[in-house]
């Protein structure tokens, strides 16, 4: 296993390097100029001209991706145009946030879609199986930043229940670790759960069509004939099996909820990985638009290669060496 993870590593540098080389040329053919942020129409043309040149924008692009390249050997990811900072610097800030929204979105996926996927599969046929399928499916066609929207309308505003937006209240750092911690979780309730919600009714899917191949198997009715429970039927023999598929399932989604997280995050102004690759776009912002590409090239790889390790923890015939 451990030959077989260097293996999976080594070869992802390429594709990283690719991805890497790709957007480092394509964001340079979109409109805009990065120099606009500073100046305005009425500002000297030369003041301009040495702000390009201070940002080497005004070199060819042959030599402005040697020096980008020479940057990214050494760990140098440069400083960010709109912020002034290093990009690293930045990275290291919001990807805790991230990865705090994205792991409970995580959680709150598998938790809420394994229950919908046992329960519709032992009650197929019937009418809450009918009921749960129709919701989740309602569930996953809605747009995530139109479910955001209506949540901050009806929770937050009319309601008053939680938070609208952010990650802390702006008084939050006076407050004991008790309840700092709480009004971070209450500033995550909406935000974890549009996250998770769409991804749960597609895992409850997932898991209704596995478990139902799984319980027409014959080992499942060797087990009842020998008396067994049905809870220890399902659980024991049934489950297991049927979690093969969605193990799969759970390496996949953390790039997906990436992805998704750059709509959330925008609508519920939360300060992670996604607003900022929103924000950096806008701004032309080069080295940080490259930074948050390479971290979601990370987030694919790791995440297909937990889902290759967990495949084959779960079942012991798998076996990569």
């Amino acid at each position: 296993m451990t030959r077989y993870i260097f293996k999976r590593v080594m070869s992802a540098i390429p594709l990283l390097f690719g991805l890497l080389t790709f957007t480092f040329f394509i964001i340079r053919l979109a409109p805009g100029d990065p120099v606009s942020l500073y100046v305005q129409g009425d500002v000297d043309p030369q003041l301009a001209e040495n702000l390009r040149v201070q940002l080497g924008l005004n070199d060819p692009l042959p030599v402005q991706y040697v020096k980008w390249l020479k940057s990214m050997v050494t760990g140098e990811m440069g400083v960010s145009f709109s912020r002034h900072a290093d990009v690293t610097d930045i990275l290291a800030d919001t990807i805790p946030n991230t990865l705090l929204l994205t792991v409970f979105a995580l959680f709150f996926n598998f938790l809420i879609g394994i229950a919908i996927g046992i329960t519709t599969a032992l009650k197929r046929g019937t009418l809450a199986d009918h009921t749960v399928n129709v919701i989740s499916l309602f569930v996953y066609s809605m747009p995530e930043f139109w479910l955001g929207l209506m949540l901050i309308l009806g929770v937050s505003l009319q309601l008053d229940l939680l938070p609208a937006s952010g990650m802390h209240s702006p008084m939050a750092r006076f407050l004991s670790t008790p309840a700092y911690i709480w009004d971070l979780v209450k500033h995550m309730i909406l935000p974890v759960f549009v996250l998770g919600v769409a991804s749960a009714a597609a895992t409850g899917r997932y898991m209704r069509g596995s478990l139902l191949e799984v319980i027409n198997q014959d080992y499942v009715r060797t087990a009842r004939a020998k008396g067994l429970s049905e809870v220890l039927v399902i659980g024991k023999h049934a489950l297991r099996n049927a979690l093969i598929p969605i193990i799969t399932l759970l390496g996949l989604s953390l790039p997906f909820l990436l992805g998704g997280a750059v709509i959330v995050e925008t609508v519920f102004a939360w300060p992670g990985m996604g607003k900022l690759t929103v924000d950096a776009i806008f701004a032309r912002d080069y080295p940080l638009i490259i930074a948050c590409t390479l971290v979601s090239g990370v987030m694919v790889i790791l995440g297909n290669l937990l889902a290759d390790v967990l495949y084959a923890i779960v079942d012991p015939r798998i076996r990569y060496d």
